[in-house]
């Protein structure tokens, strides 16, 4: 009896009933709150469609792109320098490696941002020069640090920090044994992580890249508190002058809408063309 009932097949308990209802009910809810926010009186679609492509807000859109491009490339130069004093076997460089860690990862993006903004105050001429001499190059700081070089530096130093734990990760996503097979066949250290280690490391790391990137483009949105020329300062200067919060914060997520879900796309084909 016990070995027919165990030959017979297990069929999972039906539920349609439960799932349909809460399918019904969440999509109920979304075209309720999606009508209500359409149909407001207090939006004015005119306005947003006016500035949906007026020229302030496609020179933010431009200015959050560059601002997002430049930071991933800058974070990954710095975070790979970084990932490599990390491998080092010089405590001095692997001490330099966590002290940075710990301070760009420790205190928030914002706080960074301000920072770099009023560096002035505690650094009023800035430069290159010989310590004592007059020998060098100085410049004021209130000149040389604009809102968008505080930016740039900001996210970049903030984001290397995560790069290099990125980075970091793909390295030891790679067995050591194909490292010391490497060395043993004639190989030096060099050629094993070039050949052997890098290639390999990349498909490890590439997609989490994707998912910096659209990380990166949200928080682009931190420079408009010191007016860094991005989108949403853009906005925030429209509607200063015009009061159509909404309305312009509205424009503000349709871009960043919009951008995200191009890199995402961009994202699935790339993490595809790894598989």
């Amino acid at each position: 009896m016990l070995d027919e009932l165990s030959k017979m097949p297990v069929a999972p308990r039906r539920r349609l009933g439960s799932r349909w209802g809460l399918g019904a009910a969440l999509l109920a809810l979304t075209a309720w709150l999606f009508w209500t926010v359409v149909t407001s009186p207090n939006l004015d679609w005119a306005v947003i469609g006016s500035y949906l492509f007026a020229e302030p807000i496609l020179s933010g859109v431009g200015v959050t792109l560059l601002l997002t491009v430049s930071t991933l490339l800058f974070g990954l130069i710095l975070g790979m320098l970084l990932a490599l004093m990390r491998q080092s076997d010089n405590p001095v460089l692997s001490a330099a490696y966590a002290a940075y860690i710990w301070f760009f990862r420790g205190t928030p993006l914002l706080v960074q941002l301000v920072f770099w903004f009023n560096l002035a105050l505690l650094f009023p001429r800035i430069g290159i020069g010989i310590p004592g001499t007059s020998f060098g190059w100085y410049g004021d700081a209130n000149t040389l640090i604009t809102p968008f070089v505080a930016a740039l530096f900001g996210l970049a130093l903030h984001e290397a920090a995560y790069m290099a734990e990125i980075i970091r990760g793909g390295f030891l996503a790679i067995p050591r044994g194909q490292v010391d097979a490497a060395l043993m066949i004639g190989m030096t250290p060099a050629q094993a992580s070039r050949r052997i280690v890098v290639p390999q490391a990349i498909r490890v790391i590439l997609p989490a890249l994707g998912n910096q990137f659209i990380l990166i483009l949200k928080g682009t949105s931190m420079v408009s508190v010191i007016g860094g020329g991005d989108l949403l300062t853009r906005a925030q200067q429209i509607y200063g002058q015009n009061y159509q919060v909404i309305a312009l914060l509205l424009v503000a997520s349709l871009w960043y809408l919009a951008l995200v879900s191009l890199a995402s796309i961009g994202q699935h084909y790339l993490e595809r063309g790894l598989r």
